[in-house]
């Protein structure tokens, strides 16, 4: 039997990318089958960057303010992911709509992470809105990316209940735990094949 071949992966990231965090350890800890060859910022100063640097992941950020427009950035973006020529790209908190052309570009190999039951609540204060609606249960999905925000196939996702006392704070706090098992577990179940891109 021939040892498999860790996945290659290019994570994106805005801010402080504790989902990069969370698969990056898993790759340390838990024999996840995978790889990060690059993690890419849209913004300079995301602390993500200092975490994935000390680990010795090699980081660019391709600052989407330097651009003239969405096309352009998303250009520039995927030029720079495919140097890496990476298995999956993983969206970990990067915080811009991406264009048809970069969603097209990269299709079968794009995963998102969106914090409710998909197809509930898709774009903004998802917590808040899950709360405001009486659910007994909220969550967290992934989900292949495709033109449709937040709309792509869903491939895996974490329960958490809803508390009577809940905030949104503290109700994002129980699904932000989650999406730290969650994630490696859907980059498993991929590199294993039992998750498939869509056709």
């Amino acid at each position: 039997m021939t040892a498999q071949k860790p996945l290659s992966l290019v994570i994106l990231i805005s801010g402080r990318g504790s989902n990069m965090v969370s698969i990056v350890e898993a790759i340390q800890h838990d024999n996840l089958p995978a790889q990060v060859s690059a993690v890419i910022s849209n913004r300079p100063q995301a602390p993500g960057l200092d975490y994935a640097a000390a680990q010795y992941i090699p980081t660019t950020t391709i600052d989407h303010q330097a651009y003239d427009d969405r096309l352009s950035f998303d250009h520039a973006l995927a030029e720079e992911v495919n140097k890496y020529q990476p298995d999956l790209v993983i969206l970990a908190g990067f915080m811009r709509i991406l264009t048809p052309e970069f969603v097209q570009q990269f299709s079968g190999k794009l995963i998102n992470i969106h914090p409710s039951l998909l197809p509930k609540f898709t774009g903004l204060n998802t917590h808040q809105r899950a709360i405001d609606a009486g659910e007994a249960e909220h969550g967290a999905s992934i989900h292949y990316v495709t033109e449709e925000l937040d709309g792509g196939p869903v491939v895996l996702q974490a329960r958490v209940t809803v508390l009577p006392d809940d905030t949104s704070d503290t109700l994002a706090k129980r699904v932000l735990a989650e999406e730290h098992k969650l994630y490696p577990e859907a980059i498993r179940q991929i590199a294993t094949g039992q998750i498939t891109p869509p056709k």
